[in-house]
């Protein structure tokens, strides 16, 4: 969510850099300022509340505009870019000043960046009314992003994975261990939630004291913390599902190793109630998984 203080920030930039140049006078049509509606989940609450109608991607009617807007929430709900809200509601719901403003090429870079890859999964391409080409580049009148440049930032940018990743129910300590045997790790770990203002995407630490790893297969024991890091740095969707709104927690997750990184499969709340898991992770250590036996 996204409240006030990112709409100053936009406007202090406007405000810096001065008149526009030919690309905020494209499109000059008949246009009026509409509240946002607040059943336009997209951009309600977004911290302005008025738009221009028609939009920058030439909607003439609200409905239209709602309809259109909604096919994009399943995006947003895979967290593949912090600025993926902003970019795509300065489209279409466009902030009623004076004059037409795009967001900045670089804007769409880097949302597409992120995006366009998790799209891809479900069989949908970057369209072609999102051409990056066709907006400003950033030493004009435009909207630059508002979380820090993945370039520049020490932390890679938060990426959404194409996998749904849930808790899974401890079923039976059997099927549990078939489990643990499929995947080429499997470690318990305790995650905490950091406190975040700067994004709409949560952060997540390790906690490297309460690291037990059960199977590290082609991983070297002590690099495990390091790769569970990056997991949890840049797969912020499977993280979120896992936690489930808590602040804290102790998990038993298992997975694969692709080139350089690792991506979680399974994964089990280590819960007093989970019997089936605590049984399973007991008689792990003594454990032959099938391909061992002979």
């Amino acid at each position: 969510r996204l409240g006030g203080p990112w709409l100053l920030g936009v406007l202090a930039r406007l405000l810096l850099w001065g008149s526009p140049g030919t690309w905020a006078s494209y499109l000059r049509r008949s246009s009026s300022c509409m509240p946002i509606p607040h059943h336009m989940a997209l951009c309600y609450d977004i911290g302005y509340s008025e738009m221009r109608i028609p939009n920058l991607l030439e909607h003439e009617t609200m409905t239209e505009v709602i309809q259109q807007s909604s096919s994009w929430l399943p995006l947003l709900a895979r967290e593949c870019h912090p600025d993926a809200r902003i970019f795509l509601c300065s489209l279409f719901a466009p902030i009623c000043l004076d004059r037409l403003i795009y967001p900045c090429r670089s804007l769409c870079e880097a949302v597409k960046r992120s995006c366009a890859p998790v799209m891809a999964c479900y069989g949908y391409p970057w369209p072609e009314i999102l051409n990056c080409n066709k907006f400003p580049a950033d030493h004009e009148l435009c909207i630059a992003a508002v979380s820090m440049d993945e370039n520049s930032s020490s932390r890679r940018m938060p990426r959404a994975s194409c996998k749904d990743c849930e808790l899974e129910e401890a079923s039976t300590a059997r099927e549990i261990l078939e489990s643990l045997c499929a995947n080429d790790f499997a470690v318990k770990i305790r995650i905490l939630r950091k406190n975040t203002t700067t994004t709409t995407i949560s952060d997540f630490d390790l906690d490297p004291s309460k690291v037990e790893v059960l199977k590290h297969g082609p991983l070297l024991r002590t690099e495990i913390p390091a790769r569970l890091q990056q997991w949890l740095d840049i797969d912020a969707t499977c993280a979120h599902n896992i936690m489930r709104g808590t602040h804290a927690g102790v998990f038993v997750v298992s997975g694969e190793v692709q080139s350089d990184k690792v991506v979680v499969n399974k994964a089990y709340a280590w819960q007093k109630r989970n019997r089936n898991l605590h049984q399973a992770v007991r008689r792990w250590k003594h454990h032959r998984c099938p391909e061992q036996v002979g």
